[in-house]
């Protein structure tokens, strides 16, 4: 059987919640990735560390990265990824943030945890 008869599209949807207890060490280790960046140019490293500099939830964004969770993953290679952050209100006990709940999609599931 040829890999493009085996290959499938997966999208993997993940949900984190993060307890930041020290921003400004958050700042600095994006504050560092970005100045360890040669691929990233001049104006768009002034405009990203302005935005790090200034909201935690955005340096998070430049620390996290997609690939680096999956790069290890054995027959796997990312396409595309996507992610964002936002600052919530976060209450463990309160049913909106129920992990079990169906998102009301009809998602397929294919061995995984659900």
């Amino acid at each position: 059987m040829s890999t493009e008869e085996t290959s499938r599209f997966v999208r993997l949807r993940v949900e984190v919640v993060l307890e930041v207890r020290d921003g400004d060490e958050v700042t600095k280790a994006a504050l560092r990735r970005l100045a360890g960046d040669p691929d990233l140019p001049e104006e768009e490293r002034a405009h990203a560390e302005s935005a790090v500099t200034e909201d935690t939830a955005e340096a998070l964004v430049y620390l996290v990265d997609p690939f680096d969770l999956v790069s290890e993953v054995p027959g796997v290679e990312l396409q595309q990824a996507s992610w964002s952050s936002e600052r919530i209100d976060y209450d463990p006990d309160s049913p909106d943030w129920d992990l079990d709940e169906d998102d009301g999609e009809d998602d397929e599931e294919e061995g995984g945890i659900g």
